[in-house]
């Protein structure tokens, strides 16, 4: 009956000793709240922030215009992936985009510009934001930016419409 006990006894240290030396994972994507399904609709985008830039810094976003033409564009994301924004001006443009989760911890939003007669498979330029935030009304991308040998961000604050 000793000798049970013991058995038992050194069985339940060896599991917490293990379980104590277990690696800690990493937050998963879900942690952002980030997911295709909550990235999907009308989207406007409200706010541009700078993280480690000045804000005249950067003369134009996405090969398009100036950082404060794109507050109050509205960006349209279907679940098929087509999209399109429109700046507050009226000039729009078509995308095709896809949420790519290769780094589960750094879920990253992605987009293609789309032009007349183009297909989304043929185009190989486009854009990739860190996806810091998402939970299905709100969204925060981060558009990373090389400043010397640190990174910098564009961070893009968006509400659903």
């Amino acid at each position: 009956m000793k000798k049970i006990i013991q058995l038992t006894f050194t069985v339940i240290a060896l599991a917490f000793i293990f379980q104590a030396c277990s690696t800690v994972k990493s937050l998963p994507a879900a942690a952002t709240g980030a997911s295709r399904a909550r990235i999907v609709g009308t989207w406007t985008l409200t706010g541009i922030n700078y993280d480690g830039l000045l804000p005249g810094a950067v003369q134009d976003v996405f090969n398009q215009a100036p950082p404060r033409d794109f507050i109050n564009s509205t960006w349209r994301l279907t679940n098929s992936g087509d999209g399109m924004y429109t700046l507050a001006n009226g000039t729009s443009q078509t995308i095709f985009w896809s949420y790519n989760t290769q780094d589960k911890n750094n879920p990253v939003f992605q987009f293609k510009k789309i032009y007349q007669g183009d297909k989304a498979k043929n185009v190989t330029e486009g854009y990739q934001l860190n996806i810091a935030q998402n939970d299905g009304r709100y969204m925060t991308l981060k558009s990373p930016v090389a400043v010397g040998n640190t990174t910098a961000y564009i961070v893009y604050t968006f509400q659903k419409n």
